[in-house]
C-alpha cells in the first residue's frame, strides 16, 4: 500500500489563527504582520527590533515605531516634564486613534534596537484601526515598520506580503473575518488609506513636521 503525505504549504504554515498570533509575538519568536489604517504593518516585540530591521534588509540609521493600542499604553515608553506630557496628551487626543506618529524622547523602556542611531528618541503611534488595536491590546505595545523590502514601495495586500515574506505570521483570512464581526459597529472603522502616517517630532520649541503623510496636522 503506497501512502500519500500531504504536506502544508508554506503560505499555510505562515497563516495563523488570532491566538497563535499573539502568542508568537508575545514569545518574541516570529515576526507577524498585521493590518493597519495606514499600511499593513510589519512587527515584533520591542526588544527583538532586529528581526525587522534583518527581514526588510533596513539600514539601522532608519527608526521603527512603537505602535499601541491605546494612548496610555505608549506614556511608559517616553519621558518628559509634567508639562511636556500634557503637551503630548492633548495632541494624542486630539489625533489618536490615527494616522499620526509622534517623535518623544525615549524612556529606559526602549530598547536600543529599535532606534540604534540615536536611541533618545521614539515614534510611537495609536492606528485607527480596529482589528490592529485589538491585536496590539492583547500583545502590548509593538515595534512596528510598513510590510515592505527597504526601498520598495509598500505592500498592501495579505498576499504580497506572503510572497515577500514568508516566514512571517499573518492571520488566516477566516480569522480576520471573524475577529472583525466580533468588534461593535461604532468601533469597527477598518479601512486603509495605502499612505503612510504623518511624523511630527517634539523639540526644545515646540513640534516639528518630519514627514506630511496620510493627514494634515494643525500645530
Amino acid at each position: 500500500m503506497v501512502l500519500y503525505l500531504s504536506f502544508p504549504s508554506a503560505q499555510e504554515m505562515a497563516q495563523v489563527s488570532f491566538d497563535d498570533l499573539v502568542t508568537k509575538a508575545v514569545a518574541g519568536e516570529s515576526l507577524i504582520s498585521f493590518p493597519t489604517d495606514t499600511v499593513p504593518a510589519l512587527a515584533a516585540r520591542p526588544d527583538r527590533a532586529e528581526l525587522i530591521f534583518a527581514a526588510k534588509q533596513r539600514s539601522l540609521d532608519k527608526p521603527l515605531i512603537l505602535m499601541a493600542g491605546e494612548i496610555a499604553d505608549v506614556w511608559p515608553f517616553v519621558a518628559g516634564s509634567s508639562q511636556e506630557r500634557q503637551e503630548w496628551q492633548a495632541i494624542a487626543e486630539q489625533y489618536w486613534p490615527g494616522a499620526l506618529t509622534l517623535v518623544l524622547p525615549a524612556s529606559d523602556r526602549v530598547p536600543v534596537a529599535m532606534n540604534p542611531k540615536d536611541p533618545t528618541t521614539i515614534g510611537v503611534r495609536v492606528p485607527d484601526h480596529a482589528i490592529a488595536r485589538v491585536i496590539l491590546t492583547r500583545t502590548g505595545p509593538l515595534a512596528t515598520t510598513s510590510a515592505n523590502l527597504s526601498g520598495q514601495p509598500p505592500l498592501l495586500t495579505l498576499t504580497e506580503i506572503e510572497q515577500q515574506f514568508p516566514q512571517v505570521l499573518t492571520m488566516r483570512p477566516s480569522e480576520l473575518q471573524q475577529l472583525a464581526a466580533s468588534i461593535p459597529g461604532e468601533a469597527k472603522e477598518l479601512a486603509a488609506s495605502g499612505v503612510p502616517s504623518t511624523v511630527i517630532r517634539w523639540t526644545s520649541s515646540g513640534w516639528e513636521i518630519l514627514r506630511q503623510g496620510a493627514i494634515s496636522v494643525s500645530l
